[in-house]
């Protein structure tokens, strides 16, 4: 497991997270078909996305064709695990299969979804899956690598969503994180990640 890094270059020891988990992730067979499946899971606010994003340039570095699915891309404040079966089918199901996914994006204004467009998801040499319940039971059997995220202050991760998604999602984002204290106790996705990284900042 990684120490108590940040995600993005400037890890306490130098080396970023993204390189320890791309090495992982190279390191481990492919269980999705040919695919390898990266999760990325933590709390809301935690620096999911930039690790996700800097290990995406890792992998292409090294000459890996990746895909980036977020959950953001499938949940909303009504919906925050349930649409997992949409990701399954689009997405995981197909690429299985060697086949191109493809699923509809969730779009947000104003701190508000709204159905978005369809997106193709090619089938690349690694596949990540970023955002609250990516690494969640039910995947892992097809996991190559699960990564878990966390600022240990709950009230400076409720500040960082609100900066990222806008004053207006203040209450949806206070509701998000008494959800998903109660999802992460029930489905165990810390204790089971090969990497935990501990965000500082």
């Amino acid at each position: 497991m990684t120490g108590p890094r940040r995600p993005g270059p400037g890890a306490a020891d130098g080396r970023p997270p993204a390189r320890d988990v791309a090495d992982a992730v190279l390191a481990a067979p492919a269980r999705l078909g040919a695919v390898r499946l990266v999760a990325i899971d933590g709390p809301s606010g935690s620096g999911k996305s930039r690790l996700a994003d800097a290990l995406v340039a890792e992998l292409a570095g090294r000459g890996r064709s990746v895909e980036l699915v977020r959950t953001d891309y499938f949940a909303t404040w009504d919906d925050p695990v349930d649409w997992w079966p949409h990701l399954v089918d689009g997405v995981l199901t197909p690429l299985r299969r060697g086949e191109r996914g493809r699923y509809q994006r969730v779009v947000w204004h104003g701190g508000e979804p709204a159905p978005g467009p369809f997106v193709e998801v090619e089938v690349p040499d690694v596949l990540v899956v970023e955002g609250v319940s990516a690494a969640r039971a039910a995947i892992v059997p097809l996991l190559s690598c699960s990564v878990w995220v966390e600022h240990p202050d709950p009230a400076e991760r409720l500040e960082r969503a609100v900066r990222r998604d806008g004053e207006l999602s203040r209450a949806h984002l206070l509701a998000w994180q008494r959800f998903e204290q109660g999802w992460f106790a029930t489905d165990g996705a810390r204790s089971r990640a090969d990497h935990r990284v501990f965000v500082t900042e």
